[in-house]
């Protein structure tokens, strides 16, 4: 429905104006109103318009305000000329334009609903009725003793329609009450009352299900003749009420296992559950015995300023995710055990908040505790945790411990990120309020086990004992997590910051001094912070016979070869083992050199670690690509020769968002394809930082580079990453082919992460042969390349050259 404006159109502007006139037009073309101008301005009066096409007041159908040229200029707002035919048989032009637009479907409808009479009802829309709501019809005559059903009421006994079966059958299905059912019909007979009874029914393959069995009689000449009624399945009802009874039973007796108090409320602060232990506190406090569905208000009437506090309590959790506080249950002038309250806001799919509930932990041992002088020298006084002190004594055992044990130990050093500007901001108060609070979030996320301490104002630390390092990383993580996601409030302003952190895993190699490991873990600290914030930079532990010192020497000596162009490079071939495949396939390996000639090169498992450490694996990286790159474009020989060449990448270079600009702009000058260059992702680093690690390879991808998950099989993730990730080659733990050749559960996972590789087009390389069983073993699963030294050694760079051919012309290669 559409309403139009239409004015003559005038070329003398100076005149007077013309009069408009209001039409209105259906989505038909019919004009359904006309305003009183409608004679003025088009001869017709309006009665003689509504009712009539459009057709007949315009001079040709290219005039049409529906043709697509008008009504799309129309609908932009934009006026249009067309010529009309006057009721006195001459045309005109007149400029139309839109008023107002609407669908007809949105005018009122003439329609109404009456009672369906007594007509007999489709049987299709029975059978949908019935399948759509469960339920079927039936009806006994009861002088034949004839009993007949609908589809519905075989389909909820589960037999086929149109199947033979007596009343007596029938009431075989019903699992109890047959002789209730009968009496009723009985009675209905006998009295002509109505009956409903809710039955539990075993169906004819052999399912439980409940139904509520409705029948009333019908009666001719006022006898009763007949019965009839239906037969609702109401299973879904019963299996949801022994859903919620399980649940009940099952929260009923994990919260009565605990001597924490466990309560639950809704908006209105009633009472929604709660455990054996409040019940017993909350009689012993207030003198009354709490029930379920009470009124916590109601119940407090007596006790305002108790009832004053709990309701402000309950308000800020149903605003609030979740929050912390210690307090006794009641202040009153009498001993209370005091408790730490965490509550947490409760909400249904819809992330509508409809109640919360708190989780009470007696904390009253380390409350009185306090006032000694022992927890004074131990804990921290702001937040209770564990000093500095207290936590290089702990530190120290674990230390101990280690030499003695195999075990997987973490170091977490964690510091707030922009502290200082926040306690310029609020104050010191303010500020240790907020770290308290901080701290006691943290308390509840970390290990039993595991010890937390605050070494200094924005500076925490957590020694993550017997723990594999995959999982240490995730707690790294979630902590990290947990921090940027705490908000404190103060004055109506939101007091929130990340932190930066750095995890140190301890092996049986490690410094005398406690203190140096804590400076380890300050250092990848602060190469986290450096790195962007917000994140955990990971590290092995340096061995006792590096000490800071010497890790400091060490450092100086990297940079010197960096500095310097002084790597040593070398390459370890990569041999076909399930078929012979043509060129050379290496990796490329890095020595830094030693003080003077005559001492050895490092090896990397010496250098990494300092070079994480002090945030120089990046430069690393890099460095070992321009040295190959550089003296591989003095080789051009090795052009068609070089198939694979794999670079290490440590996790510095697998976050750095430039690393593949840097190679791009590597590879630009190189006769080398792309393609020949593979970069290696370690599998830890790639469980850690999976997303990271995919937009690499995206980005490793566009400009021809390939890329391998190296160590796959260290953890159960490497099976999904082998699947998932976006690398090309997936080369195999040393731990898996170790004991390959005779463990046959090895076996079994070395070709699993095979088959997987093979199924989503991946290569696959065993790596650390080392004896003739192994590579056996490997070439019997298939594996496509082999490393080791049972295969090739490394060997200088320079010494990959083609060998020496004396021509007429000359001699090349060599």
């Amino acid at each position: 429905m559409k309403e139009f404006f239409i004015r003559r159109y005038r070329s003398d502007t100076s005149g007077p104006a013309d009069r408009r006139t209001l039409i209105r037009i259906n989505d038909e073309g019919i004009i359904t109103f006309a305003d009183i101008h409608a004679d003025a301005v088009l001869g017709f009066d309006a009665s003689e318009l509504e009712g009539r096409p459009v057709h007949n007041i315009i001079a040709a159908r290219q005039d049409d305000p529906f043709a697509p040229a008008n009504r799309h200029r129309i609908e932009s707002g934009e006026p249009v000329m067309i010529t009309f035919r006057h009721k006195e048989g001459f045309f005109f032009t007149a400029c139309l334009s839109l008023r107002m637009t609407m669908r007809d479907s949105d005018q009122a409808a003439n329609a109404y609903i009456t009672l369906r009479d007594h007509s007999p009802i489709d049987h299709q829309l029975v059978r949908l009725a019935e399948s759509s709501a469960g339920f079927g019809l039936w009806e006994l005559d009861v002088r034949t003793n004839q009993l007949s059903w609908t589809d519905g009421l075989y389909a909820l006994l589960e037999l086929r329609v149109g199947t033979e079966i007596t009343p007596e059958q029938a009431l075989f299905y019903c699992q109890t009450g047959q002789n209730r059912v009968r009496a009723l019909f009985r009675r209905c007979i006998h009295t002509g009352q109505p009956f409903s009874v809710m039955l539990d029914l075993q169906t004819a393959k052999q399912e439980r299900r409940r139904v509520r069995l409705n029948g009333r009689a019908l009666k001719e000449n006022g006898r009763v003749c007949r019965l009839g009624g239906t037969l609702v399945d109401h299973t879904a009802e019963m299996t949801r009420e022994e859903g919620q009874r399980q649940a009940r039973t099952l929260l009923s007796a994990t919260t009565n296992a605990t001597n924490d108090l466990v309560v639950a409320v809704d908006r209105q602060l009633n009472l929604l559950h709660f455990n054996q232990a409040f019940a017993r506190q909350f009689t012993h406090t207030f003198g009354l015995l709490p029930r379920a569905t009470a009124n916590l208000i109601d119940m407090l009437q007596d006790f305002p300023n108790e009832r004053r506090l709990i309701e402000r309590l309950w308000n800020r959790a149903f605003e609030r995710d979740s929050f912390v506080v210690e307090m006794p249950l009641a202040q009153q002038n009498r001993e209370l055990p005091v408790y730490e309250f965490h509550y947490q806001r409760l909400t249904n799919p819809q992330g509508e908040v409809t109640g919360a509930v708190y989780v009470g932990r007696d904390i009253s041992a380390r409350v009185n505790t306090a006032a000694n002088n022992e927890y004074r020298i131990r804990h921290d006084p702001v937040t209770g945790l564990m000093n500095r002190k207290a936590f290089i004594h702990r530190l120290g055992r674990l230390m101990e411990q280690a030499r003695r044990k195999d075990s997987t130990d973490s170091l977490l050093y964690l510091d707030l990120d922009d502290f200082n500007s926040i306690n310029e901001h609020a104050g010191s108060g303010p500020c240790d309020r907020y770290l308290r609070e901080l701290a006691s979030n943290l308390g509840v996320r970390v290990r039993q086990r595991d010890a937390l301490a605050r070494l200094s104002g924005d500076t925490f630390a957590l020694l993550i004992e017997n723990c594999p390092e995959v999982k240490a990383r995730k707690i790294a993580d979630n902590i990290l997590e947990l921090i940027s996601g705490f908000v404190f409030d103060w004055q109506g302003k939101q007091l929130q910051t990340t932190a930066s952190g750095g995890l140190l895993m301890l092996t049986d190699d490690l410094p005398d001094d406690p203190e140096q490991l804590l400076g380890q873990a300050a250092d990848l600290c602060h190469t986290a912070k450096t790195s962007g914030r917000n994140r955990i930079h990971a590290a092995h532990a340096l061995s006792h016979r590096a000490g800071d010192g010497g890790a400091g020497k060490l450092a100086e000596q990297i940079r010197d070869a960096l500095d310097n162009d002084r790597l040593i490079l070398e390459y370890q071939a990569l041999r076909p083992v399930a078929s012979v495949t043509w060129g050379d396939h290496i990796e490329i390996l890095s020595r830094i050199p030693g003080e003077t000639p005559e001492q050895p090169c490092l090896q990397p498992g010496e250098f990494l670690p300092v070079a994480e450490r002090f945030d120089l694996a990046k430069l690393l990286d890099r460095q070992v690509i321009r040295q190959t790159l550089q003296w591989l474009n003095s080789q051009r020989l090795l052009e068609p020769r070089l198939k694979y060449c794999g670079f290490n990448l440590s996790l510095a270079s697998v976050l750095d968002d430039t690393f593949a600009d840097f190679m791009e702009s590597a590879l630009a000058d190189s006769p080398f394809a792309p393609e020949c260059f593979c970069l290696e992702i370690r599998e830890s680093h790639a469980t850690q930082y999976p997303d990271d690690v995919a937009v690499l390879c995206d980005a490793l991808h566009r400009i021809g580079c390939r890329v391998a998950l190296d160590g796959a099989g260290a953890s159960v993730e490497s099976y999904s990453l082998a699947a998932k990730l976006p690398v090309d080659i997936i080369k195999l733990d040393r731990k898996m082919m170790q004991h390959l050749h005779d463990d046959p559960v090895q076996q079994v996972m070395v070709e699993a992460l095979h088959k997987i590789a093979e199924a989503s087009g991946k290569t696959t390389v065993a790596t650390f042969i080392e004896t003739d069983d192994t590579l056996r073993k490997v070439r019997t699963l298939g594996i496509h390349y082999g490393q080791g030294f049972r295969l090739y050694r490394p060997r200088p760079l320079n010494e990959l050259k083609p060998a020496a051919v004396d021509l007429s012309t000359g001699r090349i290669g060599g």
